[in-house]
């Protein structure tokens, strides 16, 4: 097996996640979480749109963790969101953690919010 070493430059990966927690670039997170422009910083949730909105123009794909489990975000926020330009996909946030380090690895532009396990 060849295992190609991953570098992710300025941005920081997310290393962990777990009940009530996150943890990115070696450093603990309580809470739900936005990381975009490798600097994570704490989200208050689904009703937080102005965050989110925030990152249009500045990422092309936004993750949305939705905790343990697979759910839908409201059509208002997702219609909100992607007026604005950015691209939204919702799943679990376990795959949204690793889909999101996967893209940054690549240099791509996206975000990650998310909600804890």
């Amino acid at each position: 097996m060849r295992i190609n070493e991953i570098t992710f430059d300025d941005a920081r990966p997310i290393d962990g996640y777990g009940p009530g927690f996150f943890r990115v670039g070696g450093e603990l997170h309580d809470g739900p979480l936005l990381v975009a422009g490798g600097a994570p910083r704490p989200w208050a949730g689904l009703e937080d749109d102005a965050a989110l909105l925030d990152l249009a123009g500045q990422v092309d794909v936004l993750f949305v963790g939705m905790g343990g489990d697979v759910a839908h975000i409201a059509r208002s926020l997702r219609g909100t969101l992607e007026g604005a330009g950015l691209g939204v996909e919702v799943m679990s946030s376990p795959a949204a953690c690793r889909t999101y380090n996967v893209l940054l690895s690549e240099g791509r532009r996206v975000a990650l919010a998310a909600l804890p396990v």
